[in-house]
């Protein structure tokens, strides 16, 4: 079974610090690339600040065509750069997914700015897409903290591209395809919000229309992509209500989402090496991609039938079917009185499939079954773009 651990990173953060070489810390510096070689627009200069642009970390194995851009965080005033943004990145590399650390630029520079560097990330991956070697309908975007905001931002403000533009990357759309946020700001009007964020964002007095503006948790609709979100109870810098706000905003107009709140980590944890908890956020967002078919390629299918033991109906239980593929979803659904079925939105993609099949008892005031008993016996199944319908029968 494959597993989404923090397994690979920790290893190859554990092998440089005892001075074992491997290939990550060998790598060469990755290739950067400006997005608008020319010169950015609204550019007060020439330095880096003013250049906006983008750090490559191709998946060089196992890659599977999905692709992250990456923002750091900082308040809108520096970048963490490498806990932030290199390190996430390296894990999407373990999982086979091309990654992007995002240079965006920082106060002085006002709103639209950042956005607008997002948004032309967005863009540029796009239609290059062919040259990174991924698929231009499964490119998201991830931040952290201020990044978070801008990657909230991002998921609730973006067009179709501009089909007549004379730029050909301008004719893209900037509509990421999901969002990963970790201890995000969302909010720039709440009482939690973060003053820092909104001042280097917005200038010393901005309107309440400006802040209601960036407040993202306001701007979500059903055109908002899936989001999996991260966050610590002890954060005090940017309080978890952030995330719980754009979590419920989600949920409330039905854009699939994921929270994550843990009790323990200050704010600014990256990927909190060797936490014993907080460590396993970042294995939850590469399942997380994973679950939502973003590693893989195809169109979900309904899955529906009985499940029988000895003939007679499964009461309670839950039904798998473990792809061939690691890369693709787990089909999944509780099997109760013999029947089971898995919608289209959490369906399985077409392919060969092993059926895995839990009896958990009955519900009743007394033990039926001595624990969770795993069926005997083993059926694969072949999911298509057509009915998919099974009577199984699990004999002992």
């Amino acid at each position: 079974m494959t597993q989404w651990p923090l397994l690979t990173i920790s290893t190859l953060i554990l092998l440089s610090h005892s001075g074992v070489a491997s290939t990550a810390c060998m790598a060469t510096d990755p290739e950067f690339q400006l997005l608008w070689p020319q010169g950015a627009p609204g550019a007060m200069g020439d330095n880096d600040a003013d250049r906006p642009g983008l750090w490559i970390y191709p998946a060089e194995v196992n890659a599977n065509g999905a692709a992250v851009i990456i923002c750091p965080g900082g308040g809108y005033a520096v970048h963490a750069t490498d806990h932030e943004g290199v390190q996430p990145a390296r894990y999407f590399n373990s999982i086979g997914v091309t990654a992007f650390v995002l240079r965006y630029r920082l106060s002085p520079y006002r709103h639209p700015v950042p956005l607008q560097d997002a948004q032309r990330a967005l863009r540029y991956v796009r239609q290059n897409a062919a040259q990174f070697q991924i698929d231009p309908h499964r490119v998201g975007i991830m931040g952290f903290s201020a990044g978070g905001h801008l990657t909230s931002t991002a998921v609730t403000h973006f067009d179709a591209g501009q089909p007549t533009a004379e730029d050909p990357v301008d004719r893209q759309s900037c509509r990421p395809d999901f969002g990963i946020l970790g201890y995000p700001v969302v909010s720039l009007i709440a009482e939690y919000a973060h003053r820092g964020s909104a001042k280097n964002l917005l200038g010393e007095n901005p309107t309440d229309e400006q802040l209601k503006g960036l407040s993202n948790d306001l701007h979500v609709t059903k055109e908002t992509p899936p989001v999996f979100l991260f966050h610590t109870s002890a954060d005090t810098g940017v309080p978890p209500e952030h995330s719980l706000a754009f979590y419920a905003a989600c949920h409330k107009v039905g854009v699939p989402a994921e929270l994550h709140i843990y009790q323990q980590g200050p704010h600014g944890v990256g990927l909190a090496f060797e936490h014993p908890a907080l460590q396993n956020w970042i294995g939850a967002a590469g399942t997380w991609l994973r679950q939502n078919a973003l590693l893989a390629v195809g169109e979900r299918q309904e899955v529906k039938g009985t499940i029988t033991r000895n003939g007679q109906p499964v009461k309670w239980g839950s039904v798998a079917l473990k792809p061939a593929s690691p890369n693709a979803p787990v089909g999944w659904a509780m099997v109760v009185g013999g029947k089971f079925n898995i919608p289209k939105t959490a369906g399985p993609l077409p392919g060969d499939y092993e059926v895995v099949v839990t009896d958990m008892g009955a519900v009743a005031p007394g033990p039926t079954t001595a624990g969770a008993v795993l069926l005997p016996g083993k059926y694969s199944v072949t999911i298509t773009p057509d009915v998919n319908e099974f009577q199984l029968d699990f004999r002992e």
